[in-house]
């Protein structure tokens, strides 16, 4: 058991859930430093079992791109597993494998990370690797290796857009929700014209810009010592020279309008997707939405989950969610109707019952189980050493404080029943997109366009 579960667990035991007030402060140690070429390094040291995660995160994600050239971050995440100066292809995995580690990545708008965990005695190993594809990564970039991880790019498009049920909803989404030329306007993947008019040179331009030790941040978590990963850090990392500065603009804010498109698809039954602007991760409102989203469809007693699935059985499948990110936000609501009904009949129960929320409030029940399922989550999520150094990384990113775990749980249990209301009434009875997903040839069965009165 780790020291972040270990303090959670005593936390838990001494108080309940929601006291905020009650208990220990929830605290994760940790050292950051910063080498003359920008990189940044967080350290935690937790002696509880022999393993290690090194998590890099990469300060580039899909809202770096620019329209024609989408799908580049992500792109990149293959890339950087094509081998480098010192580690031919497919060495990187091999050697991992045979010290008894795992690696993988994710890309997202905001970010592209990195990670490999295992024993405590590969983390050599794991810093080399990572430092020779950070520094030297491009001399060994040439057009089969892009061209290989292209196709295979497109390929996963293929399987998770084009070829999954409602996957065309990933794809018309964000350019209906952000406005043209927003940094979240176009999807994560992007599209088949972009990913085949990516050459070498774009490859390498966008390695120099986004991928130097000044665009990154590196966390150490697990059975270490700090004293000995600052050597090992500066022993590798140090020679990497320092990217251009970047600037990011800030987007100008906006609202959507009222919007309702219907797309047909290889589906056996139709899919129901309504969604608003809200507010970026962090925000004073971010916490108040989540919790909204749980009282909503966030269990099997919750609002949606009861009207549409249980009480009056229209619906196979209902969710909501609060989907926060650096600049900005969307929430939300997606439910699949039951064969041989029409989506309006579920977007009538929706907006009924959100309206009730919003004029009545959550109950007192309501409230408490929606930040207990909160808080649990979590749990769970830094339960591991891998989930806490992830964590470190992320609130380093969002706020510059790397230990702000007791400092996000606060936000949550500082939620009340009139923020709820509130919330519901400011984002979420306003201008929204509404997507109807219909079998092929059944453009009858998609919703009626309207916000809810």
């Amino acid at each position: 058991m780790n020291f972040v579960r270990r303090l959670l667990m005593g936390a838990l035991a001494m108080a309940p859930a929601i006291a905020a007030a009650q208990g220990p402060k929830l605290s994760v140690p940790y050292t950051l430093d910063t080498l003359p070429n920008g990189l940044t390094v967080i350290v935690h040291e937790d002696h509880a079992v022999p393993i290690v995660t090194v998590n890099t995160w990469f300060h580039v994600g899909s809202g770096d791109e620019k329209p024609g050239r989408t799908g580049f971050a992500h792109l990149f995440e293959h890339l950087m597993f094509m081998g480098s100066q010192h580690v031919e292809y497919p060495m990187f995995d091999r050697l991992l494998e045979a010290a008894g580690a795992n690696n993988n990545a994710s890309t997202n708008n905001d970010v592209t990370d990195y990670y490999e965990s295992g024993p405590s005695a590969a983390l050599p190993l794991m810093l080399w690797l990572d430092a020779d594809r950070m520094g030297w990564l491009t001399p060994t970039m040439d057009k089969p290796k892009v061209d290989l991880q292209r196709d295979v790019v497109k390929n996963e498009r293929r399987q998770s857009v084009e070829n999954r049920p409602y996957g065309l909803v990933e794809d018309h989404l964000p350019q209906l929700a952000y406005p043209a030329g927003h940094p979240y306007s176009w999807s994560v993947i992007g599209s088949m014209a972009d990913l085949s008019a990516a050459s070498v040179e774009d490859v390498k331009d966008f390695f120099h810009r986004y991928y130097a030790p000044n665009n990154a941040t590196l966390v150490v978590a697990g059975d270490v010592k700090n004293a000995d990963v600052r050597a090992l850090v500066k022993k590798y990392f140090t020679e990497i020279p320092r990217g251009p500065a970047i600037t990011r603009p800030s987007p100008a804010p906006f609202a959507i309008h009222d919007t309702a498109v219907t797309l047909q698809d290889r589906v056996q039954l139709p899919q129901l997707q309504l969604t608003w602007h809200t507010v970026k991760e962090w925000a004073p409102d971010d916490a108040a939405l989540d919790i909204a989203a749980s009282i909503l469809a966030g269990s099997r007693t919750s609002r949606l989950t009861q009207a549409l699935i249980y009480n009056n059985p229209i619906a196979t499948t209902v969710r909501a969610r609060q989907g926060s990110m650096r600049l900005d936000g969307d929430f939300s609501v997606i439910a699949t109707a039951r064969r041989g009904l029409g989506l309006d009949t579920l977007r009538r129960v929706v907006d009924a019952e959100m309206k009730r929320l919003a004029n009545e409030g959550p109950s007192a029940r309501e409230l408490q189980q929606a930040k207990n399922s909160t808080e649990a989550q979590f749990l769970r999520r830094i339960e591991t050493v891998r989930g806490t150094a992830d964590q470190l990384n992320r609130y380093f990113y969002i706020t510059g404080r790397p230990d702000s775990f007791q400092a996000d749980l606060d936000r949550y249990r500082a939620v009340t029943a009139a923020d709820v209301q509130r919330v519901l009434k400011q984002y979420l009875q306003t201008n929204r997109v509404m997507i109807s997903v219909v079998p092929m040839g059944k453009p009858e069965l998609a919703a009626k366009k309207g916000v809810a009165q």
